[in-house]
């Protein structure tokens, strides 16, 4: 078995074709992973732990790769990063305000996706396709456009009322999702919701959130031989050599036929791959 590279593991790098190509990332390294599907691949976690922010090192990782210090200093590890609706921004609180500005307060979409099922979900503009292909998703779909990620969180919070906002990860693993009709999906929502858009849209202005009503899905297919038939997950924490034929990618998930394994979980980790 050749090793192919060392160093502080990324999440995947990848680009929207037919299938998802994807790269491992290791420190400034990228790897080719589609061209290994079918080999033996081996994942050694070498004992090291450095914040992906700060550099330090750290026995435990926080947030998918930061120090203790860096998460509770960072504005992308505060608590409204996974509840937008929460943001703090315009109270002057936000702990890292040049950082929201540019992150925050830029223009968000809000879409649907069917990973395991329809869900909806949030975004920034920048991150698509990126966003649905972590996620797994077979389809896609942006319903509105909206000006900050607070506002994006309102509307969400007022559509995940009627539609999941949450990926069932094993059944994403297990096969694709059946075809689902997005459009339809978003018709009515529009319909179901519409007083609340409205009272949204006269509290932020018209122009801050956009419906979007001629979008059209993606599809996306993944680079998998086999899905697994019992999902089991490896941790590098408990398990430090993770090895067996890589049957496919899909997410940010590798799938071996020895079990599953999240790579975006183990940011900052210090590992050795090799094929």
């Amino acid at each position: 078995m050749q090793e192919l590279g060392r160093g502080a593991l990324s999440k995947m790098s990848a680009r929207l074709e037919a299938p998802v190509q994807y790269g491992f990332r290791l420190d400034d390294t990228e790897i080719a992973a589609n061209p290994l599907i079918g080999q033996m691949l081996r994942l050694e976690y070498l004992g090291a732990i450095h914040c992906c922010h700060c550099g330090r090192k750290t026995k435990k990782s926080f947030s998918q790769g930061y120090c203790y210090p860096c998460f509770i200093k960072l504005a992308q590890c505060d608590s409204c990063i996974m509840s937008p609706e929460k943001c703090h921004y315009d109270q002057g609180t936000c702990r890292e305000p040049e950082w929201g500005e540019r992150f925050c307060m830029t223009e968000h979409m809000v879409y649907l996706a069917n990973s395991s099922g329809i869900k909806v979900g949030i975004t920034r503009s920048s991150q698509v396709p990126v966003r649905w292909i972590d996620q797994g998703a077979s389809q896609a779909l942006p319903i509105l456009r909206v000006a900050t990620r607070q506002q994006s969180g309102f509307v969400e919070d007022l559509l995940r009322s009627q539609v999941a906002d949450r990926t069932n990860w094993r059944a994403m693993l297990k096969g694709e999702a059946p075809p689902l009709d997005l459009a339809a999906t978003r018709d009515q929502l529009f319909d179901t919701c519409g007083e609340g858009l409205k009272m949204l849209q006269e509290r932020f202005g018209l122009q801050a959130i956009q419906l979007l009503t001629d979008s059209q899905p993606i599809e996306i297919s993944y680079p998998v031989d086999a899905y697994p038939t019992k999902v089991v997950s490896f941790d590098l924490d408990k398990t430090p050599v993770v090895e067996g034929t890589l049957r496919g990618i899909k997410g940010q998930y590798l799938i071996l036929d020895t079990g599953v394994i999240n790579l975006r979980k183990f940011t900052a980790y210090q590992v050795a791959i090799s094929s």
